[in-house]
């Protein structure tokens, strides 16, 4: 209502991360594996601050273009767009080349779940800051902070890509593998092509259900402050699962038993919300299921990437990682488009508490039984056909084996008689 636009032209705001996502997606990947982390951080970081400044010229007077403001907003969010891939794809690089092979999923956990944090934060802070659509302004200048403290830390706190010591014996190999190279070899590598269609898909999923939980929850009578607190839920127990897990993963080495159970009670969670989340007056119910959701779906996030990278090892983790990525957001884009077909009009309804353009609400009933569907066949399929060894695991395993044996034969060698001048 503020920016004079269509509900669709909302949802273009979460759908310019997919698509953009997608060819920048393998530029990120190329950066990171070849120029370096350092790098891509740090681009990630202005490209971010830009967005975020941008999306502020909208509101301010002297700047505006009347009803065509939307447009900064739009040319923002792009920039911010391009900042994602840097710096989703950057976690298993950081874990990889800084932490050993008994800190990696932790590590890899904290650095994956900081941007799911950042999202727990605006469904939390929203509602607040915008009870009416006047408080516009005040949300983007309140979200530019961050974005600006951010790139200040990265520019000026950032000095090295890699530790002066490798932490473990696949870190001073990680970027071995020329980028076209790894990306024909990923290609070929048929439990990675399974892991990066299931997964990828998952991600999707998880896109859809933040973006549209609003209008989905809306249309049945719940208010925008309960969608907040379902949106917060689903990532607060989500940190909460990806943390247990990353410790038990860290300690046991299941990464394919920990992601096909997660995988298949989040599959469950999401027929239970959809279910729910029809009928009127199950507002308990919900936020219980959106916490399931959450729990076991964000659980699968980090301990995936990790598999990624032992599945297609030795590729550089930038690369494994980021296919994934690129293919997720392909399958989201493709999901958002469907799920959109799905929607009924309906013009008016007594119960409804979301805000009517001129065609009326949207029911979100059949798209929502769709995403659960899909999100069930590819638990399934994942479950039934992903099997895969751990060739990182193994290669510094035999590594470490070398090393010990050599050290050994060196204090087996009799000392020698010293040599006259």
């Amino acid at each position: 209502a503020y920016f004079h636009i269509s509900l669709e032209m909302v949802n273009w705001l979460s759908i310019v991360y997919l698509l953009i996502s997608i060819p920048f997606g393998l530029v990120s990947t190329w950066v990171l594996d070849s120029v370096g982390l350092r790098c891509a951080v740090i681009l990630s970081a202005w490209l971010n601050m830009m967005g975020s400044i941008i999306r502020m010229f909208g509101i301010l007077k002297f700047l505006s273009l009347g009803s065509q403001s939307y447009w900064y907003l739009f040319i923002g969010q792009c920039l911010c767009a391009l900042a994602q891939p840097l710096i989703i794809f950057s976690p298993t690089k950081l874990a990889a080349l800084w932490f050993p092979d008994h800190q990696r999923a932790k590590a890899n956990m904290i650095a994956s779940m900081s941007n799911p944090l950042g999202v727990l934060i605006a469904n939390v802070l929203s509602p607040a800051l915008v009870p009416e659509g006047k408080h516009i302004p005040l949300m983007l200048g309140v979200y530019a902070v961050p974005a600006v403290t951010a790139c200040a830390l990265a520019t000026v706190g950032i000095h090295e890509k890699v530790p002066p010591t490798p932490p473990s014996a696949s870190a001073i190999t990680s970027t071995s593998q020329p980028f076209l190279m790894s990306l024909k070899m990923l290609l070929r590598n048929k439990p990675y092509i399974i892991l990066a269609v299931c997964f990828g898909g998952g991600i999707g999923t998880f896109t859809c259900f933040s973006a549209l939980l609003e209008q989905i929850l809306c249309e049945k009578g719940y208010s925008n402050e309960f969608a907040g607190l379902n949106g917060a839920l689903f990532t607060v127990c989500g940190l909460l699962g990806a943390f247990l897990l990353s410790l038990y993963v860290d300690r046991t080495r299941k990464f394919i038993e920990s992601t096909k159970i997660c995988f298949c009670l989040s599959a469950l969670a999401s027929i239970v919300f959809a279910v729910v989340s029809s009928p009127l007056h199950q507002a308990i119910t919900l936020a219980i299921t959106s916490s399931l959701f959450g729990f076991f779906g964000f659980a699968i996030y980090p301990i995936a990437m990790e598999l990624a990278v032992e599945c297609s090892y030795p590729v550089g983790e930038g690369t494994s990682t980021g296919l994934i990525f690129v293919a997720s957001q392909i399958e989201g884009v493709i999901l958002m488009i469907l799920l959109q077909a799905f929607t009924v009009r309906v013009s008016e309804d007594p119960s409804s508490t979301c805000a009517l353009d001129q065609d009326g609400a949207l029911d979100w009933t059949t798209p929502v039984l769709v995403l659960a569907g899909l999100c069930s066949a590819m638990a399934c399929f994942y479950v039934i056909f992903f099997h895969t060894d751990y060739k990182r695991l193994h290669a510094e395993t035999n590594s470490g084996d070398l090393v010990k044996a050599e050290d050994t034969a060196t204090e087996d060698v009799p000392e020698l008689c010293p040599v006259a001048e």
